[in-house]
């Protein structure tokens, strides 16, 4: 049976259907894929929530607000907050002679130049362009400041103990552990105890990477058994737990455990296309409380490594976070530093 032909104004009117249910299906494809990547990400949320070590509605316990630990502080040295709870004594026993003496070691990092930064596409715009340092030779911490070694800080300075010390104790089975709920105050006179200082950014990420420029401290490719990362843990873990870790001078836990404090303020680098509105704190919120401390003025401080909770390319040795240096948070700790003696 022959098929009727059809005139040209039926086939117009064919096409235009048939394109338009084309149109329809695609869009409909598009919504229900769209749909099928929020209830992953909505998944995956739920996922990092249910890993994570404590409930959002604790979260008051977990991260102070710019300002606050001025004030903190101020209470302690008055008397009205509950002090250290251990003798001399008590805290020489928290650790064994070795691992005091293994927590006092430090790397030489010699003199020379290296790459910094990153010319990765899909890198952020803080850590980019990528280029050449020349440093002098410094030492740098092999570890992270501990709890342990903090509490002989607060002991000596008569400071006041992190606001996740309880009954003013570490955390059971802590003592190993870096210490976290520092502000950049914290960190900085810590390191002026020991006769130290805060790394710059620029030895922070040599001590991190070597002079060859690698992407993690271990090599090239991600290697997620030598970093602690993305509530994989849950909870900082000790500062010796990932040797394989280790960066080209043997320094450990420059990726994942806990975000560093730096003695560098967050700026662009040069050669960086324009300036970036990321570099600018906002105007602070009610909640800030600016106390006594010699800046006052509104700036951010460069934290390095990334954390228990970043995601891990967050951890990569030229990534750049920031913060208030009157912030602290369960996941800000530091290591320190010292030029080379003559």
């Amino acid at each position: 049976m022959r098929r009727k032909k059809l005139d040209p104004k039926q086939r117009e009117r064919r096409k235009q259907v048939a394109i338009g249910t084309l149109i329809t299906c695609i869009a409909l494809a598009m919504v229900g894929g769209s749909l099928h990547v929020m209830k992953l990400g909505s998944m995956r949320m739920d996922e990092m929530r249910a890993k994570a070590s404590y409930d959002v509605k604790d979260m008051h316990e977990h991260i102070r607000a710019a300002g606050e630990e001025i004030h903190l502080q101020a209470a302690y040295e008055a008397g009205k907050q509950v002090g250290i709870a251990y003798t001399q004594a008590q805290v020489e026993q928290l650790l064994k002679k070795a691992q005091w003496q293994k927590l006092a070691s430090m790397r030489t990092i010699p003199a020379g130049e290296f790459i910094m930064g990153t010319n990765n596409p899909r890198a952020n715009t803080q850590n980019k362009p990528e280029h050449r340092v020349m440093l002098p030779s410094f030492q740098i911490d092999t570890y992270a400041v501990t709890q342990a070694e903090y509490a002989r800080f607060v002991l000596a300075r008569h400071y006041r103990p992190p606001l996740n010390w309880k009954h003013g104790e570490i955390p059971q089975g802590m003592a190993m552990h870096p210490v976290t709920m520092v502000s950049w105050y914290n960190a900085r006179d810590y390191c002026a105890w020991e006769g130290k200082r805060l790394p710059t950014e620029a030895e922070w990420e040599k001590a991190a990477r070597g002079n060859t420029g690698q992407r993690w401290p271990w090599g090239e490719k991600m290697n997620i058994n030598a970093l602690n990362v993305y509530y994989r843990v849950g909870h900082t873990t000790p500062v010796d737990a990932y040797p394989q870790g280790a960066s080209p001078y043997g320094v450990l836990d420059m990726s994942g455990n806990v975000q560093e404090w730096t003695a560098t303020e967050f700026a662009p680098y040069p050669g960086a296309d324009g300036t970036d509105q990321v570099f600018h704190p906002k105007k602070l919120d009610a909640s800030y409380r600016a106390g006594s401390e010699e800046k006052e003025r509104l700036v951010y401080y460069v934290m390095r490594g990334g954390s228990w909770k970043s995601d891990p390319f967050s951890a990569a040795t030229y990534h750049r976070n920031y913060s208030l240096p009157n912030y602290a948070s369960d996941f800000f700790g530091f290591r320190c530093a010292r030029d080379m003696k003559e």
